[in-house]
């Protein structure tokens, strides 16, 4: 039993919280240290509705590309957009490396069209959960790419000022609110005329921002992880305190 340790981190301990306050169940936990995933979504989302999508309940959702970090996560699933023009070997990576669902970006902006719906297509086929639009996108372009598509179109949304009935009404699926400090002015404003629609956003830097923004009416919420550079100074700094500590008790 050298080797295995049980380990209580914040997923689990939320799990046990949350349960034990709806019908009192408890729920045990099993961890290694090698299997613990070590980067933990912050307890607060925890208190979110979630969205059931194909059977899968999802409240949170990790922001990044890196291919470390998604196997190294415990979050409900991954958003999987970047700054670049799509690509199919980038989604397919992440989609067959990832053990939790996956949502791609597709474009929208300077990738549009018939690209976009060819590369949204690919991504339904090898697995994706869902495709990410840019907020630039034309409703034209939602309204060709549901006709073609068996899985959620999610539209991002930067401001209040939106015409969200259009959107809907091309054919989003849920919205992603990405709104930086008006994220939760969003998700309200967006609340105030669709009480019930699907909303992902952004859950800013600190727990409290995170709360706010579950309050307003989101549903899931997106996490992004300190880069891998930083996760592994932390790293370096630990071994290097644990092996000069053992370096001054053996003189």
């Amino acid at each position: 039993m050298s080797n295995v340790e049980i380990i209580t981190d914040n997923y689990s301990q939320a799990v046990k919280t949350n349960t034990e306050v709806k019908d009192r169940k408890f729920v045990p936990t099993i961890e290694s240290v090698l299997k613990k995933k070590p980067i933990q979504m912050p307890q607060e989302i925890y208190s979110a509705s979630g969205i059931n999508i194909f059977g899968k309940r999802i409240k949170s959702l990790i922001y990044t590309t890196d291919l470390a970090i998604i196997k190294n996560h415990n979050a409900d699933g991954v958003i999987a957009v970047y700054p670049f023009t799509p690509q199919i070997a980038i989604n397919q990576a992440i989609i067959e490396l990832s053990s939790a669902p996956v949502f791609v970006g597709v474009g929208g902006g300077t990738t549009t069209g018939q690209r976009s719906i060819d590369i949204a297509l690919n991504a339904e086929l090898t697995g994706a959960y869902g495709v990410v639009l840019n907020a630039p996108t034309k409703n034209q372009l939602i309204t060709e790419m549901k006709e073609r598509l068996d899985i959620p179109i999610i539209i991002t949304i930067v401001s209040e000022k939106e015409d969200f009935e259009s959107r809907i009404k091309a054919g989003a699926s849920i919205f992603n609110v990405s709104g930086g400090a008006r994220t939760a002015s969003i998700v309200r404003a967006i609340r105030e005329k669709h009480p019930n629609f699907p909303i992902i956003a952004t859950g800013g830097p600190r727990p409290e921002n995170i709360s706010e923004t579950i309050k307003a009416g989101a549903n899931t919420i997106t996490f992004t992880p300190p880069p891998p550079g930083k996760l592994f100074s932390e790293m370096m700094d630990k071994y290097r305190a644990e092996i000069i500590k053992s370096l001054e008790e053996n003189e």
